[in-house]
């Protein structure tokens, strides 16, 4: 059984629809990104997964529960983390992760032990007995992801987790998040306009677009069904021989061929696939090219993110990349 599965899942508000006859299926252990700009849907959906709101069409079903009629019990199987930490800031650490867990139905003896073995994982351990309002957002961050954690979730969903941090910040939760899923087996749905994380984070992603889903898959999968060909960089040690670049146009698989450098030390080549690549080396050792590096091009998620929105990358500044920085609300 599929951890998570909506079928033609749509919400709406008076004339708005938030979320669209969205159907997808997300696998028990996997870590599944939702991608979109902001108002795409990201949050409802997980609402939705959460039985905080109901549909207004379709269904869908988490752990095999359907989250509108059954979201109590639900939700002691699942664990959430938002933008926004939500933790009592009047409360220690310690108080605020036994306090959750009382909500969670945990065990007095079961939660103390818990609280207190997520807190030394978390690095909050010396911060234990110390009043939240008093944390930074980083700090606040890690305990909420603690609190997540604490009743040991089937299902993790993380909206937008680390949208609100500093790049270092950001990082540490993102690998505390990639620690704590992966050695469990947890599954994860992440929502998140921030590429680079989902790109190092997710087996899938899907990516929505007001609130329609427009594609679903592996990175490499999306990448294959908007471009064919793969491009190679090819370097020689000193500049091609004049013909060489027609030999490699000639070689079967070759699409494209261009001088890559003015020096006419490197070239591109487009091949059909990478399985076509040691013929292009071949024939340009054999025109007495010396080869030095070969690279395929790898298509990265930013890439096939704004090609799939049909906007280039400039044009979409509520979607951070790697060197963008981050920021933006839903």
């Amino acid at each position: 059984m599929d951890a998570i599965q909506t079928d033609a899942l749509s919400r709406r508000y008076g004339n708005l629809t938030a979320v669209a006859d969205v159907t997808l299926t997300v696998a028990r252990g996997e870590v599944f990104g939702v991608l979109g700009p902001n108002g795409a849907g990201k949050t409802t959906m997980v609402r939705l997964l959460n039985g905080v709101l109901a549909p207004s069409a379709g269904s869908c079903r988490v752990l095999g529960l359907d989250p509108a009629r059954q979201g109590s019990g639900l939700r002691r199987r699942t664990g959430v983390l938002t933008e926004s930490p939500a933790l009592y800031e009047r409360m220690t650490a310690r108080e605020n992760l036994r306090f959750f867990g009382t909500m969670y139905g945990m065990p007095a003896g079961k939660l103390a032990a818990r609280a207190d073995a997520m807190l030394e994982a978390f690095g909050l351990a010396e911060r234990a007995d110390a009043k939240v309002g008093g944390f930074s957002k980083g700090m606040k961050q890690r305990l909420a992801l603690a609190r997540a954690l604490l009743h040991e979730p089937e299902v993790l969903f993380l909206d937008e987790p680390t949208a609100a941090l500093d790049p270092e910040a950001a990082r540490r939760v993102t690998e505390l998040i990639m620690e704590f899923t992966r050695q469990a087996g947890r599954t994860v749905f992440l929502c998140t306009h921030y590429l680079p994380e989902a790109q190092r984070l997710c087996d899938r992603v899907a990516v929505l677009n007001r609130g329609r889903l427009i594609a679903t898959g592996t990175l490499a999968e999306l990448a294959r069904t908007l471009w064919h060909g793969t491009w190679v960089d090819v370097e020689c040690l000193v500049a091609s021989a004049p013909d060489l670049l027609e030999a490699v146009r000639v070689v079967a698989g070759v699409t494209d061929a261009r001088l890559d450098e003015p020096d006419g030390t490197r070239l591109a080549v487009q091949v059909e696939g990478e399985e076509r690549i040691p013929a292009v080396v071949r024939a340009i050792v054999e025109r007495g090219g010396q080869v030095v590096r070969v690279n395929a091009r790898e298509h990265t998620l930013e890439d096939v993110y704004f090609e799939l929105q049909g906007e280039p990358a400039h044009a979409q500044p509520a979607v951070a990349s790697e060197t963008s920085g981050r920021g933006g609300r839903r």
